[in-house]
């Protein structure tokens, strides 16, 4: 098995994880297993009819009359109504019943990506988790009911026949029962193999899901620079790697069923040939050889289910370890014992000795031994060369990642002793990268305070000078965006994302490249959106464009060796230092490019 598809996980163990799903359903579970028995039971009875008329017909034809034929006909109807009524309900509540578990499975399963922090997502395709939460769910939907099912209908069937063949014939059921472990014995080798083969071809699934997503989100590059060969190239290598894969799955497939196939057919060979000469030995008389046949094929039938079964039950386990593998991620941003709600915010922040680096990189510090002090209602811009952890600095503050050395303080209190919830709350974002939902504009500005009426969504808009927009698009508030807002330019995209934060009301702002990737004419209208978003709140201005934050209270100066310099816009150029250097450049270059 691959590295990648990661470790197999022992069966019992996933059992124990699955088995605490079914408790809600006890009941349903319940109803549904007892249809299952009827089923079997109906079908073990069938062989003692037969055997009952063949028997009397045996020792005395007359006897077999039209009144007691009809009686046993009515039985046998009996039992095939009873029968296609528990197999309906043993379909329709088996399958309700699984879907449920899947529901419940597929909610705790989002809950707990919702809380996974950055890190996971830095390391994880989205193509992988979205294959978990689908495909494989809906295979753990099949196993759930299907499983217990089989296994009851098996074991009732297999030791029904056991009892009534014995006491037809013994030592025939004996020679027969005997062949049984040489059949286990070659299936196990086969079945272990096929489980790691499904877990590799799953991996390999995902993988495919997250090329595919990445080609069709990149779809607008992909088109500008004519690589559609290159995408259909890359597609075509992990197609045939999932190919690969499947086709390994179903040689191993291919061997089991054939060991099964082959003690199948011995097993009948042996009842008739050695059952034939227990019959002209008088060692069993005709009726019972008939039902020992019927019944030998119910046992055989049994069997045949458990084999077909397999495929299901490796597609279940499969399906079962990776969602464990999601659900054991660990949650490394979450509410310390005891955290409180947030309250009213000055806005004072405070970096205590803080220092930071990922936690798959330890050897590389991104911050080190950080000391700085921001009042209420300041605004510092914070620039540097990229990679000096200018954002990183900022993803701090609300927790998305927490610091590994020192603390970062808030009106005084150290941040982890706030809830998650009430410090995210107390701080709004925007980014260079916006992300919109697909929906309408109003939908998207309400994001910023679910539950907003129509008259607070459309001050927001005006505070963001998006209002005049937004009434010129074909349905105004209504109008859908499509998937992440690709019908609006850039400028009109962050200007919704900024009337989010406004409707947000946040007391801290941090505001991460937010006009570089937009036009000059665009940059002058969020700019000033941004102006008024700030005021009297304290602003964390990460800057590509030095010219927008002269007006800041005080630029940090952040490299390597932390922040080198502080102070104002003339200050920092009267100094003469990184950031006049910096500034020199940028203004130099901007003049040589108009």
């Amino acid at each position: 098995m691959s590295e990648k598809a990661g470790r197999q996980m022992k069966t019992s163990a996933l059992f124990k994880r699955f088995l605490p799903y079914y408790s809600k359903y006890k009941k349903e579970m319940a109803f549904d297993l007892f249809c299952a028995l009827l089923t079997t039971l109906c079908e073990v009875i069938f062989p003692q009819i037969v055997k009952l008329i063949t028997n009397q017909a045996v020792e005395d034809f007359s006897k077999i009359t039209t009144e007691w034929v009809l009686k046993l006909g009515g039985i046998y109807l009996l039992l095939r109504v009873i029968d296609t009524a528990a197999n309906y309900f043993m379909q329709y509540w088996g399958h309700v019943t699984g879907t449920k578990l899947e529901t419940d499975m597929r909610t705790d399963l989002f809950g707990h990506l919702q809380q996974l922090s950055f890190s996971y997502y830095n390391n994880t395709k989205i193509g992988q988790i979205m294959s978990r939460i689908t495909s494989d769910l809906f295979d753990i939907t099949e196993f759930s009911h299907h499983f217990p099912e089989e296994v009851l209908i098996a074991v009732v069937k297999i030791v029904a026949s056991f009892i009534i063949l014995c006491t037809t014939n013994v030592w025939l059921t004996l020679l027969i029962f005997a062949i049984l472990p040489f059949m286990l014995l070659g299936t196990s080798y086969y079945s272990k193999k096929m489980r790691a083969a499904f877990k590799e071809s799953r991996h390999q699934l995902g993988e495919v899901n997250a090329q595919v997503e990445d080609s069709l989100l990149g779809v607008r590059v992909v088109k500008s620079f004519a690589n559609e060969a290159i995408e259909e190239e890359k597609f075509g290598k992990g197609n045939l790697e999932f190919f690969r894969l499947k086709k390994l799955r179903y040689r191993y497939m291919s061997g089991f069923h054939t060991v099964t196939r082959f003690f199948d057919g011995l097993m009948y060979i042996v009842v008739v040939v050695v059952g034939a000469l227990f019959l002209s030995a008088g060692k069993i008389d005709v009726g019972s050889y008939v039902a020992y046949l019927l019944y030998i094929n119910t046992l055989l039938t049994s069997i045949r289910r458990i084999v077909e079964f397999t495929e299901q039950f490796q597609n279940g386990m499969t399906g079962i370890e990776r969602f464990c593998e999601v659900m054991d991620a660990p949650i490394e941003i979450q509410n310390l014992p005891g955290a409180r709600e947030l309250g009213q915010v000055q806005g004072e922040v405070t970096f205590d000795h803080v220092g930071f680096h990922y936690s798959d990189d330890t050897e590389h510090e991104v911050l080190a031994d950080l000391n700085m002090h921001v009042t209420p209602g300041q605004n510092v811009a914070v620039v540097g060369p990229s990679g000096s952890g200018k954002t990183t600095l900022c993803n701090l503050i609300p927790r998305f990642y927490d610091v590994t050395e020192g603390r970062i303080l808030i009106d005084g209190q150290d941040i982890k002793n706030f809830t998650l919830h009430s410090l995210r709350s107390a701080i709004g974002m925007v980014q260079q990268e916006v992300y919109l939902f697909s929906g309408t504009v109003k939908d998207n500005i309400a994001y910023g305070k679910p539950g907003a009426t129509e008259e607070e969504i459309i001050t927001a808009a005006r505070q963001a000078g998006a209002h005049e927009f937004i009434t010129k698009l074909p349905s105004g508030y209504d109008t859908y965006i499509g998937e992440r807002g690709v019908k609006l330019s850039g400028g009109q995209k962050q200007r919704l994302s900024i009337a989010r934060v406004f409707l947000k009301n946040p007391p801290i702002l941090i505001l991460d490249e937010a006009t570089s990737a937009l036009d000059n004419e665009s940059e002058l209208l969020v700019q000033r959106s941004l102006e008024k978003l700030a005021k009297g709140r304290t602003t964390f201005t990460i800057a590509h464009r030095l010219t927008t934050i002269r007006n800041a209270d005080v630029i940090w100066v952040l490299t390597e060796k932390g922040v080198e310099e502080t102070g104002s816009h003339q200050q920092l150029m009267e100094k003469g230092g990184i950031y006049s250097h910096m500034y020199s450049m940028y203004t130099t270059d901007r003049s040589d490019e108009e």
